[in-house]
């Protein structure tokens, strides 16, 4: 093949399209006609030799060559536009850019207060915009309207580059008044009443009934594998509520280490190891590749890892 008979606009409507699955909404984008997008439809799919994307009942729905394309095309966008752009250096100390981050609530209490800490003595004038995960979806992330999720996450997109923060085991957070202090066993534990927390990656969640918490999260999955379940009185999707729940006498928390030792401090209650195994999970930081050499960016991502460093311990 001829690269230079390739027009390389073609392969910014081929990412969009497959971000957007509809041609109206992509030529939006783009800020073109539908007919014009079209017409680059049907040349891709001459050049590829392939339908990319077909018309079905739930819109454009990207065949299997177009998936395998998509992470392809990205980075070459991606590599494209960080050869035309300025080389600039950033001066943290400067600057007042605002950073957007996706966090949980867990990644908030934990490391955005020492984070905050860092940059009031490194960067004074830079702002962060802490978003929630429900504020924003892998599309916002994909292209840099959010600098940063931070999360534990089941799956993310091939295209997104990440690295791990640092790994958190589980700890049981209750009030001291709670009848399984005196005596936390096994079956303490599962005689009592739980709080069930858990968000991971981003988008909005769904609501809950009893028999789904039996089998989601990595505790009630370590639970399953001993054959037994626990009594769940509140489904909650914030580890902060579910930490200030435990202060009631008959409720127990079982939360990463981390933020459960956060509010063993601040509200006196017992913080005690789990009568069984829960595999850690790990706090992530993901970014789209179209930040991954902006300078200002590279500067965060460095901040971050080592402000997570400092507060694990790691």
């Amino acid at each position: 093949m001829n690269l230079s008979r390739i027009d390389l606009n073609l392969l910014v409507y081929l990412d969009t399209l497959l971000r957007e699955k509809n041609v109206t909404r992509a030529a939006e984008q783009l800020g073109i006609t539908q007919p014009a997008l079209s017409n680059g439809l049907r040349r891709l799919r001459d050049l590829f030799k392939d339908p990319l994307l077909v018309r079905t009942s739930e819109g454009m729905t990207p065949t299997e060559r177009a998936l395998e394309l998509q992470p392809q095309v990205r980075e070459i966008l991606a590599a494209v536009e960080q050869a035309v752009l300025p080389v600039t250096e950033f001066n943290a100390a400067d600057s007042q850019r605002v950073f957007r981050i996706m966090a949980s609530d867990y990644a908030e209490a934990t490391l955005l207060a020492p984070l905050l800490s860092r940059l009031r003595e490194l960067a004074p004038d830079i702002c962060l915009d802490v978003l929630t995960p429900s504020d924003v979806s892998f599309q916002d992330l994909e292209q840099g309207k959010v600098d940063m999720a931070i999360n534990r996450f089941d799956r993310l997109p091939q295209t997104f580059h990440q690295a791990s923060l640092w790994h958190d085991g589980f700890s049981c957070l209750f009030s001291p008044d709670n009848p399984i202090a005196d005596d936390f066993s096994l079956e303490a534990y599962l005689s009592a009443a739980h709080i069930w927390v858990s968000k991971t990656g981003v988008g909005a969640g769904r609501g809950m009934t009893r028999r789904d918490g039996q089998r989601m999260g990595w505790v009630d999955e370590a639970l399953a594998e001993m054959g037994v379940t626990r009594r769940i009185r509140v489904f909650t999707r914030h580890y902060q509520v579910a930490a200030l729940l435990a202060t009631q006498p008959d409720l127990v928390a079982t939360l990463p280490t981390e933020l459960a030792r956060l509010h063993q401090r601040d509200h006196g209650l017992c913080l005690r190891k789990p009568p069984f195994m829960i595999i850690p999970i790990e706090l992530q930081m993901a970014w789209s590749p179209l930040l991954q050499h902006d300078a200002g960016h590279i500067w965060l991502r460095r901040l971050l890892v080592s402000t997570a460093r400092d507060v694990s311990g790691g």
